[in-house]
């Protein structure tokens, strides 16, 4: 038997499940964030899924809200069996998860309970963690408190980016939904609550924690660039001859060193930390592209002993 399935999500990190579904089941609808104004002229172009979806000929419905009284009964209509949800933008009422008659599934990219919430690839890098992974949880009405059906553990390499391993967790993301569909059909998908114990929470970030803190040890403030690269962005505030002025940190390299943090060492692109150094590789100037730091230095005449300030 093929399950209906209506699919939920958004952004491109949603791509690989709504390829790995409808390439084993009957996809009746899919639902997407609503098209957004991008680009030059600003126009309005739909999500990855939005298109993704259209090009495979699925039905879209992308609602302002799943909160109005008629969003179940539309739900409904399509007569799903499961609805599975990624990064999809939109809370799900009660009177939503309530329709699908095996429930509404969720891919989270982390190994709860740790790291529930918005950012959570994010959050797992800048805390240093040594793994994460993928849950497919059964969703309810709490925030990522579901009981989960099946996981995987991914290592989070010393110098991994958020952008590598979000992009590594979206193309295993698939084929672990694809066989937590599989189990459900069979009826062999079991759900463990999850533990009490090391909750944690994925708030979004801020602009204001993008600031690179060089009084931290130089471990953490590589964990705060690998953490939000390629976006937001880490960031500095230095002077490069016309007055303070915002450059994106992109990429480091733990090195050795020391002096007051925020210090240029060398010409090499050394920092000096609160404890150890770093060595900025990739920098990217306000309105230009991402840059090696030498070509970087060049461009901006710093010399060591110059500051780096994130103020």
């Amino acid at each position: 038997m093929t399950l209906r399935v209506v699919v939920m999500g958004s952004p491109a990190f949603a791509l690989p499940v709504l390829d790995a579904v409808a390439a084993r089941h009957a996809v009746v609808a899919v639902y997407t964030r609503r098209p957004a104004a991008s680009g030059r002229g600003m126009r309005e172009r739909p999500s990855p899924v939005g298109a993704r979806a259209a090009e495979l000929g699925l039905p879209v419905e992308t609602p302002r809200t799943l909160r109005d009284p008629d969003a179940a009964a539309r739900l409904a209509a399509f007569r799903p069996d499961v609805a599975v949800v990624v990064a999809y933008g939109l809370i799900l009422p009660q009177a939503i998860l309530d329709v699908p008659r095996l429930g509404c599934l969720n891919l989270h990219a982390s190994l709860l309970p740790r790291w529930r919430g918005a950012a959570p690839i994010h959050r797992a890098v800048l805390a240093g963690d040594p793994e994460t992974g993928l849950a497919v949880m059964r969703m309810e009405a709490g925030l990522d408190t579901g009981p989960v059906g099946l996981e995987e553990r991914v290592p989070i390499g010393p110098d991994t980016n958020t952008g590598e391993l979000h992009d590594l967790l979206a193309a295993r993301g698939g084929a672990l939904m694809g066989e937590a569909l599989d189990r459900l059909e069979a009826g062999r998908l079991v759900f463990a609550a999850q533990s009490e114990a090391g909750v944690t929470y994925a708030a979004k970030i801020t602009n204001e924690e993008a600031r690179i803190d060089w009084t931290r040890p130089a471990r953490a403030c590589h964990d705060h660039v690998r953490g939000l690269s390629p976006a937001p962005g880490a960031f500095v505030m230095a002077d490069l001859g016309r007055g303070p002025e915002r450059v994106k940190v992109l990429r480091t390299v733990l090195a050795e060193g020391d002096g007051a943090p925020g210090t240029l060492l060398d010409a090499a692109g050394r920092v000096a930390c609160g404890d150890g150094a770093v060595r900025l590789v990739t920098v990217q100037r306000a309105g230009k592209g991402p840059v090696g730091v030498e070509e970087f230095l060049r461009g901006a005449r710093l010399e060591p002993g110059a500051r780096l300030e994130a103020s």
